[in-house]
């Protein structure tokens, strides 16, 4: 009877260990809900601009991604970028399956702001009424059917054109002179963020150089920016000034804000100097034409064998000869030296010295210009 009976319990057993491997088999997990939290609602002391979250009517196109693999989200656009105080609007889309919740989270002045409120649908707009703070870095979140999350982070640009800009000589005032070095400075009060303004310095319409901050502070600013300039006497009345241009990428206005300086008005002292060639050829019955130039304007001698002498207006043979100049004008005093040589008779004209002081006058004409 025993030994009959052992088929039977081997049998039993066997089904109740059947029984048991089904049971583990089909067993439901736990819902996904419970094994993935969304971020957590830290309140904080600091005050929010106000905001409302709301489902968009329309997928909108562009707008950035995450780089992270198999996080879809995206935001349009992909950088916000605001001027302080006027209100902006960013879409969070999730473009498939499989992200059963989705939000935001704001980290402002490196608090966590009260999050806007989350979504299951695939989009999420967040909008503020009035950008009133300068550090902001907000991140959209979706949750996964298979646990984690993934996030993208928004990079939030605010930004303030400067209030006015203004260029003076550092350390200086009045009149400049010649061949010394003196250092413009280009002033922009109050701009942000200063890392990306775009400073070029002018003498008239042409650039002189450009210039940019390397800070990383995102509150506004006061910042000078400098160059030094030797001048000569062609600048003289010439106009130097500068552009404070905020340079805010692809995201940013169409139009980038620009805010310009005021014009300085260069008064350069020179001088004396000699306009003529030193070896000066004229013909018999023309004038002896040497000029001596400088701001101020110089006075000027001539002198010939040691006796003082005005330059003749009809030449003659006996008008050749060496000629001094003897100049005092702000920058000192000089003496010039000219060999004269007067050309007799008819015939062809020696016209070296007419292309030199043509060439001259149209240097003058163009300077001051």
């Amino acid at each position: 009877m025993f030994a009959s009976a052992r088929p039977i319990t081997l049998l039993l057993l066997l089904h109740l260990l059947g029984s048991v491997t089904s049971l583990s088999i089909h067993t439901a997990a736990p819902p996904i809900q419970s094994q993935v939290s969304p971020p957590s609602h830290v309140q904080s002391d600091v005050s929010s601009f106000p905001s409302s979250v709301s489902d968009p009517p329309s997928i909108s196109s562009g707008g950035g991604s995450a780089t992270t693999a198999g996080c879809p989200l995206t935001t349009s656009p992909s950088t916000v970028v605001v001027r302080f105080d006027d209100p902006f609007t960013v879409n969070c889309s999730v473009p498939v399956t499989g992200f059963p919740l989705l939000g935001w989270e704001i980290k402002l002045e490196k608090e966590l702001m009260p999050n806007p409120d989350t979504t299951q649908g695939r989009f999420l707009v967040w909008s503020v009424d009035r950008m009133t703070k300068w550090s902001i870095e907000p991140s959209c979140y979706a949750l996964s059917e298979q646990g984690g999350q993934c996030h993208i982070e928004l990079p939030v640009i605010v930004y303030k054109p400067p209030d006015f800009v203004a260029i003076s000589i550092a350390d200086h005032s009045g009149p400049m002179l010649e061949g010394r070095v003196y250092t413009l400075q280009c002033e922009a009060q109050d701009v942000a963020p200063v890392g990306r303004l775009l400073v070029t310095f002018y003498k008239g319409p042409s650039a002189l150089r450009q210039q940019q901050s390397i800070d990383t502070v995102k509150e506004p600013v006061t910042k000078v920016f400098t160059m030094d300039i030797i001048p000569s006497k062609e600048d003289n009345g010439a106009e130097y000034w500068c552009e404070a241009k905020l340079e805010l990428g692809p995201d940013g206005p169409q139009h980038p804000p620009v805010v310009t300086s005021q014009k300085l008005k260069a008064t350069i002292l020179f001088g004396p100097n000699l306009v003529c060639p030193t070896k000066l050829q004229v013909r018999e019955g023309q004038s002896l034409s040497c000029e001596v130039r400088g701001n101020p304007r110089p006075s000027v001698t001539w002198f010939r064998d040691g006796r003082e002498v005005a330059l003749p207006a009809h030449s003659t043979r006996e008008h050749a000869g060496k000629y001094t100049a003897w100049t005092i004008g702000h920058l000192g005093q000089k003496n010039f030296t000219v060999e004269v040589e007067v050309l007799g008779g008819r015939g062809t004209t020696n016209f070296l010295n007419g292309y030199f002081l043509l060439g001259v006058v149209l240097i003058q004409m163009i300077t001051w210009l």
